[in-house]
Formats: C-alpha cells, structure tokens, sequence
C-alpha cells in the first residue's frame, strides 16, 4: 500500500512539473543569480562603481527576478581575463571595456575609443544610428558573447608624467602607462608603451617602473593618489577622447532568460550608461578644482608637435586595423563615416559656441 502511494505522489508530482511554465525554477521563484566580474579595483570611482550601480539595477528592474554578483579584478579572474571568462562560462557576466580585446580582435578597441576618434556623444551616435551596435554583436559573436554600453568615463587626459615633455624628442625611450590603440601611438611616436592593469599603475608610478601613466581622467585620477607622486598633468587625452565601457553577457545565458527580462538587462546597461557619462562629466569638472585649489596641480597642454604627429599616426593606425580582416575594415569604415559626419556638424556648434560662450 505504502509503495503504491509513493508511486501515484511521484507520478503527480511528474505530471505537476510537466504542466509547469517552461521558465526555470530558479526564475521563478526569484533565484536566478550571475556572477559579473571586472577589469576594477572594488568602487573604484567611475567604472568600478558604475558595475555595481548595473547590478543593483538589474536586481531593482527584474523585482528580484534576476541578482548578479559582482567580483572586482581577481577576485574570481584576472583584470583581462574578464572576455574569456565570460566566453568560456566562468562567469555570465562582465563589466570591462573593449580597449583590452586588441589581440582578439583587431577593430574592438574602437567600441572603448580611438586616437582622435569620437567624442561620448558621437560614440553614443555610432552604436545606436549608425550600424555601430550591429557591428559590435558581429565581431563578439563567434565567442558567443553580446555586447552592451553599460557606462563611460567620459574624455580622458593624457596622463600624469614625472618630468615635463616640451616636444617629441622628449618622449623618445619615456616608459608610459597606456592601454589600447594609444599604446601603438606612443610607440610609433617613439616612447615604450607599457600595460598594466588599473590597480597597478600607482605602485609602477611612485617606484619609477614607469616614466608616466595614463589611466582615465580626474575623478578617477584624484582617487588612486597619482598627484603624490607627480604634479605634471598633462592634457588633451588625444589617445580617449571616449570612455565606454561594456556590459558583456553570455549569449548562452541571455538566451536562457524569458524575452523580457532580456529586454530589462539591455535597458538597465542603457540606463547605466547614460548615468555614468553624466556623473564622469560633472565629477570630471569638480575633482579637477580639487585638483588645482588643494593640491596645486595645473593641467600642462600637450605640445602641438606631438598632438600633430600623434594625429598622422592615429590616421594611419585605423588604416592599419582596417587591412586586417573584412569585419574590421567594416568596423573601421563605419567609425570613420559617423565621425566624418558628426565631426563636421560638432565643429559649427558646439565649437564655435564654447568659443564665444568663454569670450
């Protein structure tokens, strides 16, 4: 009798799973959980903090639905491993930036910045129309990832330098900090590009691993402390005029979730992105006064010789991207056009406008 009653309970409880909605359980009952992990130091200011404003959002957007735990840089991969960790399944998640995909894939470092290239708003522009969001999906696809901005730091500087450069015989053998196509730049301009993750520029700086560092821009830089070692700032960031950084999903994963709450991890790597550049830009402006008033640091202009060298050789540079393979000639033709476009539009506006708005 016993074992005739386990049997029909285990027979309703089959037919009761089978006539259940074909959403996972874990969805269901509000469970699901993804582990994200970084290229940041833990709430570094800026992107460090904009991964862990993406995360609550999802949380906040899907009621519960779906939580993602956030790992910063080598807590569970190392700071550029993030790709691979997320092509691979290690994790369904990353908050990094494209600039490190270079040995990959020629053309991603374009979805971060590009020497000269666009500016937020015109990069902004590419992805969402004029192609550029299509051809970021195509050139991820093979490694089975999907590719959101999900934040930005805005426009960089071009770094902090332990001695003054007055032109380009200055950067000859200088030993600088610099990641993505920058890097190329500077050793076509004759100094020794070296990459290191985030968290390590401070210690490389103050021992004199290296001779300068760029990283992002004041917010960022006034936190991490490059000031106690240096007060020459210099700027234009000619090397990242932009600062997107990307939310990458495994499409494995994002296939695995009901259509809508795929619709509201796109939306909130959206709402993410905006709300980085905006709190970049005006934490940008407010700790570069703290920057100068308390600790008498003034912003040097880069020489004209070496921004007009650095210009020829950035031309050259995405004609070199564009030779490597068809997606990333397309990918560079694209750029190109939006910023041909763009450019021409900005240069009468809001050019002009700053111009006379300062006097």
């Amino acid at each position: 009798m016993t074992g005739t009653v386990s049997r029909r309970r285990a027979l309703a409880a089959a037919g009761a799973a089978l006539a259940a909605p074909l959403a996972t359980p874990a969805l269901a009952k509000g469970l699901a959980e993804w582990k994200m992990v970084t290229s940041w130091p833990k709430n570094l200011p800026g992107p460090g903090l904009s991964a862990e404003r993406l995360a609550q959002s999802i949380a906040r957007l899907t009621d519960g639905r779906l939580t993602v735990k956030v790992y910063a840089a080598g807590e569970l991969v190392p700071a550029l491993e993030c790709f691979d960790a997320v092509s691979g399944g290690t994790a369904e998640m990353a908050h990094t930036a494209a600039i490190y995909w270079q040995g990959k894939m020629p053309a991603a470092p374009l979805f971060t910045t590009a020497p000269f290239g666009l500016t937020p708003l015109e990069h902004m522009i590419w992805i969402d129309q004029a192609g550029g969001q299509a051809l970021w999906e195509k050139l991820y696809r093979p490694f089975g990832v999907q590719p959101y901005m999900g934040g930005n730091t805005g426009f960089s500087m071009a770094g902090w330098f332990r001695r003054e450069v007055n032109g380009l015989e200055d950067l000859k053998g200088l030993r600088i900090r610099v990641v993505g196509l920058g890097g190329e730049i500077y050793r076509r301009l004759g100094a020794t590009p070296v990459s290191l993750p985030t968290g390590e520029v401070l210690p490389a700086l103050q021992a004199g691993v290296v001779d300068a560092a760029e990283v992002l821009a004041p917010y960022s830089d006034l936190a991490f402390g490059y000031h106690r070692v240096t007060k020459t700032y210099y700027g234009p960031g000619f090397n990242k005029p932009n600062g997107t950084g990307e939310a990458i999903v495994s499409i494995k994963a994002l296939e695995a979730l009901p259509a809508d709450l795929r619709d509201l991890v796109a939306a909130a790597c959206r709402q993410e992105h905006a709300n980085a550049l905006t709190l970049a830009e005006w934490n940008n402006a407010s700790s570069l006064e703290v920057l100068k008033s308390t600790h008498g640091i003034g912003v040097k202009p880069m020489p004209a010789d070496i921004l007009a060298a650095a210009a020829r050789h950035g031309e050259d540079l995405l004609g070199d991207i564009a030779a490597r393979d068809a997606v990333s000639r397309e990918v560079v033709d694209s750029y190109r056009a939006t910023r041909l476009r763009t450019g021409g539009w900005l240069r009468i506006t809001q050019g002009s406008f700053l111009d006379a708005r300062q006097g």
